[in-house]
């Protein structure tokens, strides 16, 4: 095997298992969530199919022509890699939510890719040693190779191909490469079986087509779809993965469905003026429910949006009538970069709703983070932030805990019923420099029909308890929301 041959194939083999693992994540999240788990589980799968295949291939390549083993493993690997879409959505729905089924899928939809892919390098190594002479050179050359192919797959995919490419064009061209490279690599005596393998790699992209997923776009971070509400044709539900993450009525700016939505509306309108208008910054931007009722009911106000996505808003601005909502400003990016690029004393309300699947992305959440908050607040602003958690809570009084270690009055606001054991749901946070009126509040939330809903200061300090402050040092939110759901 020439040089240039088989550096050729184990940088394409090891950059596709990283376009693979890379991928895994995002094509498993809209059934199993996008967790500290289902990373978990790609990245182990991942390394139990090169360990795996790495061992077979050195196996096989003592026993069999190295080359001839090379060419297979690179078809089967883009056969794998073709199948892992269509794996994933046929799998995904019966498999359910949880670490165990994140671990069950992956490994379904990707381990043979992978641990095919991975025995490329040793097959490609023995058919270039031809002693022991210069064999450390051959060895370490070749595995340098994959690994630079490896870091080419990462950032690629991760920095260019995923902002590019529709996902299922990704893995199409990865799984081309590998299959044009096999029939290279192949003895010509068994580049006739390559091409069957051709064949069914064309009825497999057949299938990558046919089979239904959920999504109406696969965003840089998410598979988005927006849904309508049976109950109401003018509803709209905007699905992030597996969860719906906001609800708009069009036509009805006003209108707020969700429950989280209409405490933060109670809590603005509590701690202001009736009509005055205000300056607020959001901590992700999903439908954009909460500026189109700020510009509703305060007009002449500013929203400010911190949404890391950019996809999810042209989604919401193509099927949600979200265009050009007055006074709103998106700044695509990092939340936590952009709240560090807003000026001292420039928001009345700071409105925390960013989620990375079910828990409050971990570094939007500390102290550290809160110090930007504050910041950015004018003396006396509000701060209120939704977080989601159930029975015992913990990830909750943590979030209480961080707040109130930041802000002079903290409250909780969720129904009576959340807080009791088996409950749990949408919490939220409200904190401000100066007293908050739990009368008033509750007041407010009773014309949404949630009366009895507020814990005041006092009553959140008892609930939260010895709860962690979450810093940048130590901020365990998955584990905390974790211990929730079995």
């Amino acid at each position: 095997m020439r040089l240039a041959i088989a550096r050729a194939a184990v940088v394409v083999s090891g950059a596709a298992i990283l376009v693979v693992e890379t991928l895994a994540t995002r094509l498993v999240a809209p059934y199993v969530g996008l967790t500290l788990e289902s990373t978990t589980a790609v990245i182990g799968v991942a390394l139990a199919g090169i360990a795996a295949g790495a061992a077979l291939g050195g196996r096989w390549a003592d026993r069999h022509d190295p080359v001839a083993v090379a060419a297979l493993m690179l078809v089967v690997g883009g056969l794998g890699t073709l199948a892992v879409r269509p794996v994933v959505r046929l799998l995904g729905p019966l498999l359910g939510a949880g670490p165990f089924a994140a671990v069950l899928l992956v490994a379904a939809s990707t381990l043979l890719s992978v641990t095919a892919l991975a025995a490329v390098t040793p097959a490609v190594t023995k058919a270039r040693l031809t002693g022991l002479d210069r064999s450390g050179e051959v060895v370490g050359g070749l595995s340098a190779a994959g690994t630079l192919g490896s870091l080419a797959g990462s950032f690629l995919t991760g920095f260019v191909l995923v902002a590019l490419l529709p996902v299922s064009a990704i893995l199409l061209v990865t799984a081309a490469a590998c299959l044009v490279l096999g029939l290279v690599v192949a003895p010509r005596r068994r580049r006739a079986d390559v091409v069957r393998g051709g064949a069914a790699a064309l009825l497999l992209a057949v299938a990558l087509v046919a089979v239904p997923g959920r999504c109406d776009a696969d965003t840089t971070y998410y598979c988005a779809a927006v849904t309508t509400d049976p109950a109401d044709p003018a509803g709209r539900y905007l699905v992030l993965d597996d969860l719906r993450h906001s609800y708009v009525r069009l036509g009805d700016p006003e209108h707020l469905q969700f429950a989280y939505t209409q405490r933060f509306a109670a809590a603005i309108d509590t701690a202001f003026a009736p009509g005055r208008p205000l300056d607020v910054v959001h901590v992700g931007g999903g439908a954009l429910t909460m500026p189109r009722w700020l510009d509703a009911t305060r007009p002449g106000g500013t929203s400010t949006v911190l949404e890391l996505d950019g996809g999810v808003i042209d989604l919401v601005v193509r099927e949600l009538e979200a265009g050009g909502i007055p006074g709103t400003t998106v700044r695509t990016g990092d939340a936590r970069v952009g709240l560090t690029e807003l000026p001292d004393d420039s928001a009345d309300v700071v409105v925390g709703d960013a989620f990375g699947a079910r828990s409050v992305p971990w570094h939007l959440s500390t102290t550290e983070f809160l110090d930007q908050v504050q910041r950015v607040l004018r003396p006396g602003g509000l701060y209120v932030l939704n977080v989601i958690d159930r029975d015992p809570l913990e990830l909750v009084r943590a979030s209480a805990a961080t707040v109130d270690s930041r802000f002079a009055a903290t409250m909780l606001v969720a129904r009576p019923e959340e807080f009791e054991p088996g409950g749990g749901g949408n919490v939220v946070v409200v904190g401000s420099d100066r007293p908050l009126d739990p009368a008033a509040l509750d007041a407010a939330l009773a014309r949404y029909g949630e009366p009895g809903t507020v814990l005041d200061p006092g009553r959140t300090g008892a609930f939260t308890g010895d709860a962690p402050v979450l810093t940048d040092d130590r901020a365990p939110v998955d584990q905390l929301i974790t211990t929730t759901r079995g």
